[in-house]
């Protein structure tokens, strides 16, 4: 009989190892659950959205808006206060690439952190039209708020040029060089190599995704050995009737080619959706990947809430890597 019981003892040990295992084996497995997915609160507003940590323990967020909107954060990134916006007033050269802006208004900022200082790059534009810039401020401290202005980046014109010079995005490649990758619609996305001195193009650009139904919103990633291109598809700024979605494709090269798990070229309409959102957040897109330290990556965007009347919402996922792909 002792025999027996202690035989028990033994088995009923051994099935909560094998249950422990499996657990912590499906926790590996399936990264995208929903504790993946940050529960924000306060001046959740936003489209377009950039996210940083400061050095110390501030996160900042811009997005598209008057004057370059900007949120903050004490509580790691949870809890968001609205602030000031970068630019009080519109600077006197934009008009001169976007003559019919709307006053005050600009899109779609990519806040990084290089070699010390802060960048802010951000882009002017007529809506419709490639009469665009894209412009660049940086600092020593966002926290400080002590901007200067750096000028024109990259523009275009229309009937001149068959891109469009928005949607920039900062990326530093594996030899710490920095490069920017941007564009919208009309010819498809590029990237070029960058100045480390003045951060303004040092090279030829590059086209590296081209979609004949419009792509945009481009950011690019390197993680173990690819460069991931994060994109937008579809139709965004309509509400819950907003189409977006986010897609992506990886390259072991920064200049391409970008293919997706299937192995299309993203310049021949190829991509893998991520995300296209669902019942409650609808059109999600303005995507921006974030590494935060030694926690890995996280990747912000925005969707429209149809639960508050379409309202477009800051998103925050922790960003895993499944088989070499992305998920949250």
């Amino acid at each position: 009989m002792k025999e027996v019981i202690m035989f028990k003892k033994r088995l009923l040990r051994a099935s909560k190892l094998i249950a422990l295992g499996m657990a912590l084996a499906m926790a590996v497995i399936v990264p995208g659950a929903q504790a993946s997915h940050w529960g924000l609160s306060g001046g959740v507003v936003t489209h377009d959205p950039t996210i940083i940590r400061e050095r110390g323990s501030t996160w900042w967020s811009a997005s598209t808006g008057q004057g370059i909107g900007m949120k903050y954060s004490t509580n790691n990134g949870r809890t968001w206060t609205d602030g000031l916006p970068i630019f009080a007033q519109p600077l006197s050269w934009w008009r001169q690439y976007a003559p019919r802006m709307t006053n005050n208004d600009v899109w779609a900022p990519d806040l990084e952190y290089y070699r010390g200082r802060y960048y802010c790059f951000y882009s002017v534009s007529e809506f419709g039209k490639n009469n665009s810039a894209i412009g660049l401020v940086s600092c020593s401290s966002i926290s400080r708020g002590d901007w200067r202005d750096d000028g024109v980046v990259i523009s275009s014109k229309a009937g001149r040029d068959t891109f469009n010079a928005i949607d920039p995005n900062l990326v530093v490649d594996a030899a710490g060089k920095p490069w920017l990758v941007y564009g919208s619609w009309f010819d498809g996305i590029y990237v070029v190599r960058l100045n480390q001195s003045t951060m303004k193009p040092a090279a030829a650009p590059v086209r590296i995704a081209y979609r004949s139904g419009g792509i945009e919103g481009p950011c690019i990633m390197y993680n173990n050995g690819y460069y991931y291109l994060f994109t937008c598809i579809g139709k965004c700024c309509n509400g819950v009737n907003s189409t977006y979605k986010i897609m992506y494709g990886r390259s072991r090269s920064i200049t391409g080619p970008y293919l997706d798990k299937s192995g299309r070229n993203l310049l021949n309409g190829g991509g893998t959706i991520m995300d296209s959102g669902n019942d409650r957040w609808r059109g999600p897109g303005g995507q921006d990947v974030f590494r935060n330290g030694s926690m890995g990556y996280v990747m912000a965007r925005h969707a429209y809430d149809a639960y508050n009347n379409g309202t477009p919402t800051l998103l925050i996922s922790d960003l895993y890597f499944w088989n070499g792909w992305p998920t949250y």
